[in-house]
């Protein structure tokens, strides 16, 4: 086994000493993060056909000789097999090495066979899903996990969830998620049902999310400064443009949605306050319809439903939905919105019944 090199004194600095104590979280996670890309590099070259040694590991990721040496220790301590072979001391590991399979509890087990099944489900399948690297886990476990993930597939099944079609914008999806792990910034032509026309359009996106039923992206426009919510469905074309984003990092989307019904926040913020009757009340409360949501239970049955809401378009849907089941108790704005909506559905049956 060739010898280390010989450690040589090196000159003290005559700056303070930096405690390592007093070094900032994010640089010492970014120094982390560069030492284990950087073993990680080793491990790949020792695995390939090349011959490496110590010395030219070193100039092919460009470190010290000595850096290397600790790199291999690592891997050594982590249970590595690698070897020296021939008279320069080529480094490899050895051929019949194989990582340990992955071990995961019944639970987790469970965990990713539901992940598997949700992610088949129209409206989700964007990707592959967790399905690849289900069938991968399976082929690499035990007999009786495998057995337990083909029945939690065969048994466990996820239907009608009400979500919009996606079946057509896989490649916008996907374009999205290329955008914002490049961070770059997108160009396409926007269908809204609020314009007259299609809309040109650069965005630099933030966010994309599943929100109540349907894919939006969540960014800025060109010569804009407050971020827009776009349904990725609209999109009739997209395509990532070279420009880096410009994200703010201290962006929240918690923050920006606020006390939102759904996806679009209106204002100002009102306090909602419903009446169910009793036929209503366990099935209105058998979901949790808004973060904000509380409830109290009444003698005769009924239940009373309490929301803070920023605007009252998106609520007022809702409330329709549950037409002679509720009373708008407050605010007085959502009770006239409520009647006027119901007398003009009235009035429009009516008119098409020749009454």
């Amino acid at each position: 086994m060739a010898e280390r090199p010989k450690r040589t004194s090196a000159t003290k600095s005559s700056g303070p000493k930096i405690n390592k104590r007093d070094r900032p979280d994010r640089d010492r996670r970014v120094r982390q993060a560069d030492r284990l890309a950087r073993i990680l590099r080793v491990l790949e070259l020792v695995q390939s056909r090349g011959r490496w040694t110590t010395k030219a590991i070193a100039e092919e990721i460009e470190c010290s000789e000595r850096t290397v040496y600790r790199d291999l220790d690592v891997l050594k301590f982590a249970g590595i097999p690698y070897y020296r072979e021939g008279d320069q001391q080529f480094v490899r590991v050895r051929p019949d090495f194989q990582f340990p399979s992955l071990t995961l509890t019944e639970d987790e087990v469970l965990g990713l066979s539901l992940a598997t099944v949700l992610t088949k489900c129209p409206g989700l399948d964007i990707t592959a899903g967790a399905g690849p690297t289900t069938c991968k886990f399976a082929a690499k476990t035990t007999q009786s996990t495998q057995e337990l993930i083909d029945d939690a597939l065969r048994l466990v099944t996820v239907l009608d969830l009400k979500l919009a079609d996606h079946s057509r914008h896989h490649a916008a999806i996907r374009t999205i998620q290329l955008a914002l792990l490049q961070g770059q910034q997108l160009r396409g032509l926007y269908e809204s049902p609020y314009e007259p026309a299609s809309v040109k359009l650069k965005l630099d996106p933030y966010r994309l999310c599943l929100i109540k039923n349907a894919w939006y992206v969540i960014g800025t426009m060109a010569d804009d400064t407050a971020p827009k919510t776009f349904r990725v469905a609209r999109f009739k074309s997209l395509l990532i443009v070279d420009e880096p984003t410009k994200t703010p990092t201290d962006f929240d989307l918690r923050e920006y949605f606020g006390n939102a019904w759904a996806v679009f926040r209106g204002g100002p913020t009102y306090d909602i306050e419903l009446k169910f009757t009793p036929a209503a009340a366990k099935l209105v409360t058998e979901t949790i319809w808004h973060h904000t949501q509380t409830a109290k239970t009444h003698r005769d049955g009924s239940v009373t439903l309490t929301f803070r809401v920023d605007g009252l378009n998106e609520i007022l849907n809702w409330v329709l939905s549950w037409s002679g089941k509720v009373t708008v108790v407050n605010p007085a704005e959502l009770r006239t919105l409520f009647i006027q909506t119901l007398q003009s559905a009235i009035q429009m049956q009516a008119a098409s019944n020749g009454v």
